[in-house]
Formats: C-alpha cells, structure tokens, sequence
C-alpha cells in the first residue's frame, strides 16, 4: 500500500494524537500533531495538508463543541478544498450533521475503531484529490476504490453489478458470511454513487437494543425520557441526501421490523416525544449473514420488509470460495501490519503460501487479517515461513476432544457451534453462552467468526 498525502492531526489529548500517528503513517506519508487549535493557521501555511481530523473540544470543561465548529469554518474559509473529518468524543449526531453542513467532510466518534478511521480519512484524502483535478466541485470525480476485488470469477461478476446498481437508487440487500466485507462493499457503492458527497452513516442493527430502537434510528425531542435534555437526530436524519447502511439486518426483532418498515414506506421518521414527521431521503444499504428468504418461511422476517430492502441482492462469496484471492489479500496485509510494526520487506515463502491456501477460512477475510497480523508480529526475519501460521480450530473432531485442547480452543469452539446451531442469530447465541451481546461481538472479532 503507497503512502501518500499529507494529514494534520489536531487534539488536546496528546496520549490521542500519539496513537492516531502511530496508526495513520501506516497509510499517510506525513502526519502532523498539534495539541492547540491555536497552530492550525501556522501549519497549514508552513505544510501542504490534504485532510484535518479536527477534535471538536479543546476547552476543558466545555463539551459543545462550539470550538471545532468555529475552526471548521476559518479552515474551509482561508483552504476550502483542504477535507476535514471532525473528531468528538461525545457522540452528537446532531452537531457532528451541522459540522458537515458547514462542509466537514465526516466525522469520527472517539473511541475510535481503528478501520474505520483508516477508511473515512482515506476517503477524505481521495475526494481532495478528485477536487483537486476536478473544478466540477459538485460532481467530484469518482474515488479510487477501496475494495480488492481480486480475479475470481465470482468476484469479477459481482463487481460487475455494483457498478451498474451504485449509479442508482436501487434498495440493496448484501448477503454473506461473516468477514467477507459487506460493510466495505456497502461504502464502496456509496463512494460510486450519485450520493457520495453526502454522509453514509452505518447502523449494527444487532447492537441496538429494543429499548434504544427509535430513539437511535428516529431520534428524540427534549424531554421525550428523563436524560433527553435537548434535541437530537436520528440516525435516518444524519443520513439525509445519503446512504443509510443498516448491518445484521436479520438480527432485528420481528415487532421491531414493522416500525422500520413505516419509515421505509412514508419516507418520513417521527422522533420521540414528537408527532411531526420529518421527511428524509435516503438510499438504504442492508446486510446480514443470515438466510432471511428461510427467516420468512419461520415468520422470522416480515415478507414485506424483505420487498423492500432487498430491490437489488448481492451476495459475496467466502474466502474459501476464491482461493486465487488468498495470496493477494495476504500480501496487503503484511504490507499493513509490516509496516504497522516496523517490520518492513516481508514476505511469504513458498511453503506458507501453499498453507494459506488449503485453509478453510470459516472467518473469511476477517480471520486471514488476524491470521496476518499475529505473524507479523511473532516473525524473527523477513521471511513469513509456514510455522508462523497455526490454525488450532481446524482439527479433527478427535483432536478436539483431547486433553491437550487449549482455554482458547474450547472457547472457539463453543461460539462456533452456538453459532451453527442457532443459525447466526447473535442474540440467541449470548443467551445460550451467558454473555452479553456486546462481549459475544468483541469474541467473534477476536476468533474472525
């Protein structure tokens, strides 16, 4: 993966400003810290910025991120083609869809996930770059794609169709296991559509509780419940003139579905406590890991949700599927996390290759990149030999049952057979195990399930 770009990073917290460095020159070739507002001007006179990831706060004990918006606005003023994704720590969607009314590019909830950071600011820098070439600032050329697409055949005629439905408006349902990138997928058909210079604002559906449903998704008035001490927007508000991408769509609830399904239909969301609705224009993007055409013959799913999520279906194929990608993909995540660890030039012998290559890969590519990750971290030269992949789940039913299995092992194990048995339905699966829902998603993370 090139470097390139320059980033200007600014934060109060510098424990902040030196992980986010530490991260982001993985994939920018210069990023610049500062802890006061007060420099910005100075540096990017001095340096030639092409994103500003802006924290929202720098006074202490004032949380309205009234600071963030002011520098937003002398940044755009004096550098308007300069991207800037706001930093906050408080979670606003309200405030953070003024920023961006006011020309932020997006923004970025701290604690952050480190993908995603990688992703939107490298999303910003290419829209810098197509402004920079493009003077059509309303319609900026289309972005470098972040997908690997691979050569597989399966691959290669799903690429084929994302590019003939993302110019639409189309409804899309993405089907698939887990890890194989159907949240990637769903920005890259943001980012190719006629809505990319708008906000995509992703929901885990499975993470919300039914508590949290419509005040999340519709949002709230002041005084709707006791902490609703102002205003807020939901997540279709935040997604206005947008994409709204709505993940683990089969893990909602039956009663849940019919309030999702009204909002569909009207187009329009009432928040809560309040009896104006509100129009909103979205594109809506769907994904689940389930078999929801079988959810509908159970009565798990309404029928007429699925009509209307799923106008164009997209399916992507396991990893196992399209071991011609294997190899590749390897590849850029050595150069990733090599370059992460400051282990530079590594490579995969020949033996290691073929090793990847006969795995199964239940995890998909979220399990290769773990895969990936943990031996570049253990190798000792530049060379990634064979020995430095362990694959302990693939083991005979025998082996498994055996005295020597591992803590590690037996808990892998147990997720991934809660997971068969009850069809992917995470909910289910945490009860069974007796975890909460959010600790079985940091385990399924954890093994690449």
């Amino acid at each position: 993966m090139e470097k390139q770009g320059t980033i200007l990073v600014v934060d109060d917290n510098k424990a902040i400003l030196t992980a986010v460095k530490l991260l982001l020159r993985t994939c920018f070739e210069n990023v610049i810290t500062i802890s006061t507002p007060n420099l910005i001007k100075q540096t990017l006179q001095e340096s030639a910025v092409d994103v500003v990831l802006l924290d929202m706060n720098f006074t202490a004990g004032i949380n309205s991120g009234n600071e963030g918006l002011y520098w937003l606005g002398e940044i755009k003023k004096n550098y308007p083609t300069v991207q800037v994704v706001l930093f906050t720590a408080y979670a606003d969607i309200e405030l953070a869809v003024k920023g961006m009314k006011e020309g932020a590019n997006n923004f970025i909830v701290k604690p952050w996930e480190n993908q995603k950071l990688i992703d939107t600011l490298t999303l910003a820098y290419q829209q810098k770059q197509a402004f920079s070439e493009n003077k059509k600032v309303n319609r900026p050329a289309l972005t470098k794609s972040l997908m690997f697409w691979g050569e597989s055949l399966p691959m290669r005629r799903l690429r084929s169709l994302v590019e003939k439905v993302a110019q639409t408006d189309a409804n899309i349902l993405i089907t698939g296991e887990n890890g194989t990138g159907k949240e990637m997928l769903a920005r890259e058909i943001h980012y190719l559509s006629q809505r990319r210079e708008e906000a995509m604002v992703a929901v885990d559906m499975g993470a919300i509780t039914e508590t949290l449903f419509e005040s999340e998704l519709f949002g709230y008035v002041k005084g709707a419940f006791t902490d609703a001490r102002a205003d807020r927007a939901g997540k279709f508000e935040a997604a206005n003139k947008g994409t709204l991408f709505l993940d683990e769509i089969g893990n909602l609830s039956y009663h849940l579905q019919a309030k999702l399904l009204t909002a569909l239909q009207r187009r329009s969301v009432v928040r809560v406590g309040s009896n104006v609705p509100i129009p909103v224009d979205i594109r809506l993007i769907c994904a689940t890991n389930r078999d929801v055409q079988a959810m509908v013959q159970k009565e798990e799913f309404r029928e007429d949700l699925l009509y209307r999520i799923n106008t164009i279906h997209l399916e992507i194929p396991p990893l196992r599927e399209r071991k011609e990608d294997i190899v590749p993909l390897s590849e850029i995540f050595i150069e990733k996390y090599g370059s992460l660890y400051n282990k530079s030039a590594l490579a995969l012998s020949e033996e290691a290759k073929a090793k990847l290559q006969e795995q199964q890969w239940l995890g998909n590519i979220r399990e290769l990149e773990h895969t990936i990750e943990k031996a570049v971290i253990i190798c000792d030269g530049p060379v990634l030999e064979s020995s430095y992949f362990e694959f302990p789940h693939v083991r005979k039913e025998a082996t498994k049952q055996s005295k020597v299995q591992t803590l590690e092992e037996m808990e892998y194990m147990m997720i991934k057979e809660a997971m068969e048995k009850n069809e992917g339905n995470l909910s289910l699966v945490a009860n069974q195990l007796g975890i909460s829902r959010q600790t079985l998603y940091n385990k399924l993370k954890r093994y690449g399930l």
